[in-house]
């Protein structure tokens, strides 16, 4: 009988600048590997044009790395308390307008996990401290835009559905959902 491999050892941090380079290659790495099962090779191109790294919520003090005990990065995503939706800094339609807590949604957003570190729970390890930062802050409701690879963790962690859209990029049209949890 064989043994499952090991889970390493796994920590959470805020994102320095530092950490920017490393993001990239890691967002790039799981948009081209991890959504290739979910969509055509074309909206997977196009995936690059809506998707990555957000430079705002690493000088916001909002975004997170999750390390193996090598100082690896296996993962990163965070929380906004910006009106942006999803994107990275080179995304059409972004809006730094601040939320108002006692009326608006917190946003999860840029969640990547790189494609050797999957299954050992780096999402939820995020997920659970961008509620807490958000909690904190005194938001009550979180809303994101869910790739059609992120779906089913978001779902297992409560999220519910509130619409499907789509973007529309080179690659043609990407499916996405929008998904909603009250803290």
């Amino acid at each position: 009988m064989t043994q499952a491999p090991p889970r390493p050892n796994l920590s959470i941090r805020l994102a320095v600048a530092d950490d920017m380079p490393a993001l990239t290659a890691l967002m790039n790495r799981a948009i081209g590997e991890l959504l290739k099962p979910f969509l055509t090779p074309e909206q997977v191109r196009g995936s690059y044009e809506i998707m990555g790294l957000d430079t705002q919520l690493i000088a916001d003090g909002t975004y997170f790395v999750v390390e193996d005990e090598a100082g690896t990065i296996g993962g990163c995503g965070g929380w906004s308390r910006r009106a942006t939706l999803f994107g990275g800094d080179h995304s059409a339609g972004r809006d730094a307008a601040l939320l108002d807590p006692q009326r608006d949604a917190a946003r999860v957003r840029a969640m990547y996990t790189h494609p050797n570190f999957t299954r050992l729970g780096i999402g939820r390890l995020v997920l659970g401290t961008c509620e807490a930062a958000a909690r904190a802050e005194g938001f009550k409701t979180f809303e994101l835009a869910a790739t059609m690879g992120g779906e089913p963790l978001y779902r297992a962690c409560g999220y519910d559905e509130i619409e499907p859209f789509t973007a529309m990029t080179s690659g043609g049209v990407v499916p996405l959902i929008r998904m909603g949890k009250g803290l």
